[in-house]
């Protein structure tokens, strides 16, 4: 399905210590190494996608990390370090007194055919920003979105190469970025001084940028962005929530600020007063959440992603994935509520709800965050409706059957996300909602009131105890105002407090 380009993999082990180097070449998955790990006073290890390995009974000494560390490039102030010509990443974990006592050696590799997944997107020359956990393959595909941009477009493309993860250590960049040009940062802290240089002094038309994580990056991700230049780059984060929750990168996606409405238009909108609404437009046209290596979500319109969050609704998202034959399938974004069949609008105990593919913990949370009781049945003859994902309710499994047998009715998820469960959770208890509606109102209202207090002279205000939900938005209201704030106490009384930073 991918053709692996290069992964210079014998450079990586001809650093690591016989012994050592030895028992790793003996693994039949050798291939699929993902990286070796090297604590003082435990035992090395080889991580795979789904194991690990013990390389030596023998615990690593001093000696072991002194004999990587003497054949590798010197290490940054984010204590990364690199094999020159290759990609390979080596980060260090140090004690007190600067001494390193952990090595981690992660495997660097280029795979071609990565960008296949979104190739229409780069080539638009809209800015798009990649999401995802660690590991699940970033970078790999950031690198190849340059390639793909200078060698088959014939962009001027600069990479602002902080940790050289993009092309690699040394002087030389590895041939994986083809005739992209690359600069790197001398430390962490400048990346987006480095950003703003590039785009000053080398009139670039594409700027791609690994790891956007301060607030400095942001402001400099959206200063290039208004001088026209397209940038694709990534972000802490696994979903465009994550993102918009994060104070010090919401601003990637537009912003958020709490706004007053006047009564008029809080009863056009069908709305309380006090709402969340997003600030600016997005510095990033697209989103694409990486969900796994062959996997893919994408909001085309992030500005319009965002608003939709932020009115509790459903967001319409286009999924991607490489089936085995290694061609890209696409689903397209519904712009109407995924529901089979009209659901029943009953509230309190009455609901008895069966979960097929649909994440209970999760649920569970949502509905404690909004106050509300569920009732889950683990029978289908138990149960007043059925609820399951879109994934599964396509592939039309018997389960499914046997519930129309029942008549019961049928609501079907877009997704496992936090938002999905909310709406459901609002379709089925209308009438319990209304009522939190109104809850939720005055305590936005009461952080604001807070603020009010704490701009005019007290030290500090203590709100009413809330869910972490409320808590997480009250907070927001006080980074928004340039306050500080902290939540007290213990559940059910945990609460928060707004001071003067």
């Amino acid at each position: 399905m991918q053709k692996v380009v290069t992964d210079d993999l014998d450079a990586l082990l001809n650093v690591l210590p016989p012994h050592i180097r030895q028992s790793l070449i003996q693994q039949s998955d050798l291939h699929e190494l993902l990286e070796v790990v090297l604590d003082l006073g435990r035992p090395p290890e080889a991580r795979f996608p789904n194991h690990e390995v013990v390389l030596a009974p023998k615990e690593v000494d001093e000696p072991d990390i002194d004999y990587v560390v003497s054949r590798i490039g010197s290490f940054g102030d984010d204590n990364r370090a690199g094999i020159e010509r290759t990609l390979h990443r080596i980060s260090a974990i140090r004690n007190r007194k600067g001494r390193i006592v952990g090595l981690t050696l992660r495997v660097g590799r280029a795979v071609f055919g990565t960008i296949k997944l979104i190739e229409d997107l780069v080539q638009s020359g809209k800015s798009v920003l990649l999401l995802g956990r660690p590991g699940v393959g970033k970078t790999t595909m950031l690198r190849e979105v340059a390639r793909v941009l200078a060698d088959d477009l014939k962009k001027r493309v600069v990479i602002v190469d902080t940790s050289n993860e993009i092309a690699g250590d040394g002087d030389i960049p590895h041939p994986a970025i083809g005739h992209a040009r690359r600069m790197q940062v001398k430390t962490p802290t400048l990346q987006h001084a480095v950003m703003i240089e590039a785009v000053e002094n080398h009139m670039p038309e594409v700027i791609v940028i690994d790891e956007i994580g301060t607030e400095l990056e942001a402001q400099a991700a959206r200063t290039i962005a208004e001088r026209g230049v397209q940038l694709v780059g990534t972000a802490h984060g696994n979903t465009l929530e994550n993102l918009m929750m994060n104070p010090t990168l919401s601003d990637l996606v537009g912003g958020i600020q709490s706004v007053t409405l006047g009564d008029e238009e809080a009863r056009r909108r069908g709305t309380q007063k006090s709402i969340l609404e997003r600030k600016s437009p997005p510095t990033f046209d697209i989103v694409v959440e990486i969900q796994e290596r062959d996997r893919v979500a994408m909001h085309p319109d992030v500005g319009e992603a965002v608003d939709a969050i932020l009115r509790g609704q459903l967001i319409p998202t286009e999924i991607r994935w490489r089936d085995k034959a290694g061609k890209v399938r696409v689903e397209k974004p519904t712009s109407l509520r995924q529901k089979v069949k009209e659901t029943p609008r009953l509230g309190g105990d009455k609901l008895r709800l069966y979960l097929f593919g649909v994440n209970r913990a999760r649920l569970e949370q949502v509905a404690k965050e909004l106050d509300l009781r569920v009732h889950i049945v683990t029978s289908l003859k138990d149960a007043s409706l059925f609820i399951t994902s879109k994934s599964f309710f396509r592939r039309k499994p018997q389960i499914v059957g046997d519930a129309e047998t029942l008549n019961l009715p049928i609501y079907v998820l877009k997704s496992n996300s936090p938002v999905q469960m909310r709406q459901l959770l609002h379709d089925l208890y209308p009438i319990v909602s209304a009522e939190k509606a109104e809850y939720f109102k005055q305590a936005l209202s009461e952080a604001e009131a807070a603020v009010a207090q704490v701009k005019n002279g007290r030290e500090a205000v203590e709100l009413s105890p809330q869910s972490a939900y409320i808590r997480r938005l009250q907070h927001l209201i006080a980074e928004r105002n340039a306050l500080a704030s902290r939540s007290l106490g213990k559940e059910p009384n945990r609460r928060v407090m707004i001071y003067r930073g």
